[in-house]
């Protein structure tokens, strides 16, 4: 038996360092450099903006992930209310103002980890998109059809999509590199539980959740902040596969959910989901037992009850799939006024990369496509030329004047107030620590328990699926992880693979890794402790599926 943690930290390991490409070694391969342990991320986070650029520049011409995808059009309704208040009391957006008003919507729904013409069966994470062209420019909402993500720091996501990719000599997916790295990675617990259910499949994308995963803000006319995570809610139910469904289906089809998507618009069943949000204050809640800024958790409905804003209906297909579906281009820093970031570490990562790999993949001049461009908002600005410009029109009334300060005629700024200090003070050194309430476990469990009991077999079944392929230490780790999370759900999938408790309860925490009390306490009895007790217990993600067979 092999203690996988301690394989990176053996005074003895005699594997080459890490380094950048510069040639500095890199200490720290796990957090950004921040204000404190859970304050804002630095500028000048070099080996970050380094890794992530590159990245974002490893394939030609497809997306890195969420290569396949398909683009529909359609419309927002805003409710005008948060629950009985109005929601001009949380957020000064105009887009949430007036009950009734509606937005123009570009929405792609995507897989993650497959090419452009894998399948849409397989399974994968789901991406959920939705730019909305605003009075006051784009805001694109990017997110995902589960209600949490692998990791928590965005510095781990070229390795956690490297693991999930196929690998770089053979370009086979492999399940041994996955859970090589899943089963160092405590917090993809949570994902995992998720992933390797029904939820990891869903029938099609009209049936499909959609979450925007981070923690976002909203700022109202007084300049007040709350942290909010967005929901959308299908008004058409969920619906999901099992893993002898999605091989059925793609036994005939590899699109089966474009195809769904296109065929329901086309013949006027237009669907529709609702846009529902919870909210907490903006502060670091120390009465929780996990980190609002932690984007793998979810926050409890009984505590955080989601509330319903407005509607989205999808009513037309593109004209041009290449030109409304390729080069359409999603960023989560393409934020308007009243929405704002969070420092979610994730979240602050994203805001970079994504923008980054949209120039890199489309071109510098991406946001003059019809399909990107603020339609109902004033663009003026001093970002010139670049390869494929075309749009001269946006350079104000004197386009000589390039630059700001001018009293030629150039462009000012904007004069109202964008109430840049906000939310709540930040102390803290620099320092690279991960959040300090991890608890990586619980709500994975949690999860579990409140599955039906033919999802936890179909989870079991696929979990032990995969890791049968896996080299015998990732195995056992994955054992311990899932002990951890829940019980029955550890020896089940142990059973599986012929690994006992008993031969895992050894294995000594990763390095760096916090435990909590509970936890420490159900290690100390792994095999032994009775399931968690989850009477009363909700979770924003749980609304029940219902099992999809598919008859040809």
């Amino acid at each position: 038996m092999t203690d996988v943690a301690s394989a990176g930290t053996a005074a003895d390991d005699d594997r080459p360092e890490l380094t950048n490409r510069q040639g500095h070694a890199v200490y720290d391969n796990q957090n950004q450099r921040t204000v404190g342990a859970r304050g804002p991320a630095t500028l000048e986070n070099y080996q970050f903006l380094e890794k992530i650029s590159h990245f974002d520049r490893e394939r030609i011409p497809e997306r890195v992930v969420h290569a396949r995808g398909v683009t529909t059009y359609g419309y927002f309704e805003a409710y005008g209310k948060w629950g009985e208040e109005p929601v001009s009391r949380y957020t000064r957006a105009k887009l949430f103002q007036e009950a009734g008003k509606r937005t123009d919507v570009a929405v792609r729904f995507s897989t993650v980890i497959g090419g452009r013409d894998s399948s849409e069966a397989a399974r994968d994470p789901r991406g959920f998109a939705v730019k909305f062209y605003t009075e006051d420019g784009n805001w694109d909402l990017v997110g995902n059809n589960l209600g949490v993500f692998f990791i928590r720091d965005a510095i781990k996501f070229p390795d956690v999509i490297h693991a999930l990719k196929p690998d770089p000599v053979s370009h086979e997916q492999k399940p041994g590199r996955i859970f090589d790295f899943m089963s160092q990675t405590p917090e993809s617990m949570h994902m995992l539980v998720n992933l390797f259910s029904p939820r990891g499949i869903p029938s099609d994308y009209r049936h499909m959740q959609g979450f925007g995963v981070n923690t976002y803000k909203w700022v109202n006319a007084a300049g007040e902040t709350v942290l909010v995570k967005y929901h959308w809610m299908p008004k058409q139910g969920v619906r999901s596969m099992t893993a002898e469904d999605a091989a059925n289906v793609q036994a005939y089809e590899l699109g089966h959910a474009t195809k769904d998507l296109y065929d329901a618009i086309r013949r006027g069943d237009h669907p529709e989901w609702e846009l529902v949000v919870q909210m907490m204050s903006d502060d670091d809640h120390p009465e929780l037992d996990f980190d609002p800024l932690d984007d793998t958790k979810t926050w409890p409905e009984q505590d955080f009850p989601p509330k319903a804003v407005g509607r989205m209906v999808l009513d037309r297909v593109p004209d041009n799939y290449f030109a409304e579906n390729e080069q359409v281009s999603f960023g989560t820093g393409v934020l308007v006024d009243g929405l704002d970031f969070s420092d979610d570490k994730m979240l602050v990562g994203r805001t970079f990369s994504y923008s980054d790999t949209q120039r890199y993949r489309v071109g510098p001049n991406y946001l003059q496509l019809p399909v990107n461009q603020a339609k109902n908002a004033r663009v003026a600005t001093n970002q010139r030329d670049g390869m494929m410009a075309y749009d001269n029109g946006h350079h104000g009334e004197n386009p000589e004047v390039n630059y700001e300060p001018s009293i030629t005629g150039g462009l000012r700024e904007a004069r109202y107030p964008t109430h840049d200090e906000q939310g709540p003070e930040i102390h803290g050194r620099l320092t690279r620590k991960r959040i300090p309430r991890t608890n990586d476990y619980m709500q994975a469990g949690q999860r579990y328990l409140l599955m039906e009991d033919w999802e936890r077999d179909d989870l079991v079944t696929n979990l032990v699926q995969m890791l049968s392929a896996c080299d015998r230490a990732v195995q056992e780790r994955m054992v311990w992880h899932f002990l951890l999370v829940e019980n029955e759900l550890g020896c089940r999938v142990g059973d599986g693979l012929g690994i006992t408790p008993q031969e895992v309860k050894g294995l000594k925490p990763l390095a760096g890794q916090d435990l909590s009390d509970d936890d420490r306490e159900r290690l100390a009895r792994l095999g032994e402790n009775p399931p968690r007790d989850v009477e009363g217990l909700t979770m924003t993600h749980c609304v029940p599926d219902e099992r999809h067979v598919v008859t040809r």
